[in-house]
């Protein structure tokens, strides 16, 4: 981050009645571990870590108005009932005694209330759909996931309500309720949501609402029940609680979704009605398509501009959403196009991020990589983990316990795995130092950078991590048991990372043949004599490039001007690394061909992320072929057997993106010569880098 001071973002804030020590908000991020309802104390710390961390104000998950009726799931806190307060009020004060104000966020799922469709009930809506989602992006999701996906609505298709006039009246009054119970809870606002397709906010869209009463039809009349509900929520407890109200500033994916134009009418009518705030949001509304559109956007500051030109026509706070980095964050503050940034995945993955703005120490920041396997856990109604913070949902673990007695422990390889056990080790009080036969820090995921840019976020940390805790980091240095002996270590950690061997098809060790782990050393420009003669006129320049500038986002702009190699690519392999390499070298020019012996691409990518890469790499023009099998390889080309059809592609280079395999020989042999040694990451069982990090955090925590 260039901007090592955050003023602005730091300053006190102000919505309605409520001060707030800084502008930083956790929005809404459903966590899925209350008991029918009620809160439970794991979903207490997990605020309770995030308000401590420095955050001005928590929004907790979406709380169902009319619990379990209009639910999402019965693990989703309720506000229906007085037996609700207590573990409201318990929140509340948890969160008030660590420093920050809290904000219940209210809602009816309507359309998409998935306890509703499993216990027979019809859903409330303005009326009935009249389309259906495209849902070819599931062929890229594994029956386990369907099946689990199908579990949350008892695998039953939803029938519908129409609204009528008592539904409109009882929705009303119901939330007016709801909002008086979180006031008597002691919390100190409350969300009211008007988006991502529950009920309010499909009343606001047209291409929804397709009534002709005074709820439908012009957007006066298609906001007018979020107006009453906003209305009497604030002549209920507007004395007592700012009164927050959701919008999506853009729907995107179909024809008729809310427009910037209408969603600014839609807040200035809102402001009218009593919000103290609006907060803005946004929503891609094929969530098995265009997710990654929104509600969890992909796309640094996506919805600031939205957020920006809606500030223009309110006089109340407008808080952006929609990965608000610190540093843009700041900027849109102090030039006054918001008021308050919400930073939702970033404080899952550090708790700690608002503290370590105002202390300064915005390197140590641990950085959300984009992943999306929290937000895809509530696919399957199930709690969400994130891939670079292991304590996440897990909050009681922290602070780390001290180790009860100091070793010096070895660390063999530099990359995720290794650079984590190194880390958490030495925060608990041992003596570490790295070891790596590379020049750089970072193993696989330097070269992951290359596809993956937010990796390189990571990296980053990873190696302000090592300078902060002084690590010692001994590169270029070859892991023997000799070299280890060297070092005399109490215990050995063995993070080596997986093998990536050449193919077993016919043809498979010829010359224009290269595997994740060539490419790898061509890009490092770490390769072997032998390996370097047989691509020397392709990747070995940028890898000599790589050596001089170590940096990625260089090596990655650079290739998008030269990029060494032949023009027709064949990709085998759809897994993970091969379809993020098949879309980068189209990016580039590249006439890429993808071939996969199975039928899901992407795994293990989160889903969401997954069904996107695939629909991108589409679009750069990759020609993608599911359950092949792979017949030879030529000099020239690679041919194939697809249904009861051979094909072929030109090929002047093939990458082999398959047969990735755990390995870690290494540790036998410290073991034979009398070492303690675990073996986390790649090294003991293929997960990338969420399970570099867990496996690491799951062994050092305990040494």
């Amino acid at each position: 981050m260039k901007t090592k001071t955050f003023p602005s973002l730091m300053s006190p804030g102000r919505i309605g009645p409520m001060s707030t020590s800084n502008r930083i908000v956790l929005p809404a991020m459903d966590m899925n571990v209350s008991e029918h309802g009620e809160i439970e104390q794991t979903e207490i710390d997990h605020y309770v870590a995030r308000a401590a961390g420095g955050a001005g104000l928590i929004i907790t998950g979406a709380c169902a108005i009319a619990f379990p009726y209009g639910a999402a799931s019965m693990k989703e806190p309720g506000l229906s009932e007085d037996k609700f307060i207590p573990g409201l009020k318990a929140l509340a004060d948890a969160v008030h005694q660590a420093g920050s104000k809290l904000c219940v966020q209210s809602t009816h799922h309507g359309k998409v209330a998935r306890v509703d469709v499993a216990n027979d009930r019809p859903v409330l809506a303005p009326n009935k759909p009249d389309y259906s989602y495209d849902m070819s992006a599931l062929a890229d999701s594994t029956p386990d996931e369907l099946r689990k996906m199908g579990a949350a609505t008892a695998g039953k298709q939803a029938s519908y309500q129409e609204m009528t006039d008592e539904d409109i009246s009882w929705l009303v009054s119901t939330w007016a309720d709801a909002a008086e119970r979180v006031a008597k809870a002691g919390a100190d606002a409350i969300e009211i949501h008007v988006a991502h397709g529950y009920i309010l906010g499909v009343f606001l869209n047209q291409r929804d609402n397709k009534r002709t009463d005074e709820y439908g039809g012009s957007l006066p009349n298609r906001a007018r029940l979020a107006c009453e509900v906003i209305s009497a929520v604030k002549e209920r407890v507007g004395e007592h609680l700012a009164v927050l109200v959701r919008v999506s500033g853009e729907e995107y994916g179909q024809d008729g979704a809310l427009t910037l134009e209408e969603a600014i009418a839609a807040s200035v009518l809102f402001e009218e009605a009593g919000a103290d705030a609006i907060h803005v949001t946004g929503w891609g509304r094929n969530p098995f398509n265009n997710f990654t559109d929104g509600p969890l956007p992909s796309k640094v500051g996506a919805y600031l501009s939205n957020a920006a030109e809606i500030k223009k026509h309110v006089n109340v706070p407008v808080i952006a959403v929609g990965r608000m980095l610190p540093e843009i964050s700041e900027k849109a503050i102090a030039d006054g196009r918001i008021d308050f940034a919400a930073m939702g995945r970033q404080l899952l993955a550090d708790p700690e991020l608002p503290n370590k703005l105002r202390e300064g120490k915005a390197d140590q920041v641990r950085p959300c990589i984009n992943c999306y396997l929290c937000v895809a856990e509530n696919f399957f109604d199930d709690t969400p983990f994130c891939a670079v913070n292991p304590a996440l949902g897990n909050e009681a673990v922290l602070p780390l316990k001290p180790a009860s007695a100091s070793k010096h422990v070895v660390v063999v390889g530099a990359g995720p795995a290794g650079l984590e056990s190194a880390r958490v080790l030495t925060e608990r009080g041992h003596r570490v130092t790295v070891i790596d036969k590379s020049d750089r820090l970072g193993g696989t995921m330097w070269f992951s950078t290359m596809t993956t840019p937010d990796n390189e976020s990571l990296l980053r940390w990873f190696k302000s991590e090592v300078t902060r805790l002084r690590i010692a980091v001994k590169l270029n240095t070859p892991a023997t048991v000799e070299s280890i002996r060297a070092l005399n270590p109490d215990h050995v950690i063995v993070a080596t990372g997986a093998v990536r061997p050449k193919p077993d098809f016919p043809g498979g060790d010829l010359p224009n043949v290269q595997t994740g782990d060539t490419l790898r050393a061509m890009m490092l420009g770490t390769a072997t004599a032998q390996e370097a003669g047989a691509v020397l006129s392709t990747l070995g320049k940028i890898g000599r490039l790589s050596g001089l500038t170590k940096s990625p986002e260089f090596v990655r702009q650079f290739t998008k001007y030269w990029l060494p190699m032949g023009k027709d690519v064949v990709v085998i392999g759809g897994s993970l690394v091969g379809l993020e390499l098949a879309e980068f070298l189209a990016e580039r020019g590249r006439r890429v061909t993808l071939l996969h012996e199975t039928q899901q691409l992407g795994l293990p990518l989160a889903m969401p992320r997954r069904w996107t890469a695939v629909k991108d790499s589409l679009a750069h023009g990759v020609k993608i072929h599911r359950n092949v099998s792979i017949d030879r390889i030529t000099p020239k080309s690679v041919e194939w057997t697809e249904g009861e059809k051979t094909h072929s592609a030109p090929a002047s280079m093939v990458v082999y993106a398959d047969g990735t395999t755990a390995a870690a020989p290494l540790a036998g042999e410290l073991r034979d010569a009398g070492f303690t040694v675990d073996v986390v990451g790649d090294a003991g069982e293929v997960n990338y880098i969420h399970g570099a990090i867990h496996s690491s955090w799951n062994v050092v925590t305990e040494l």
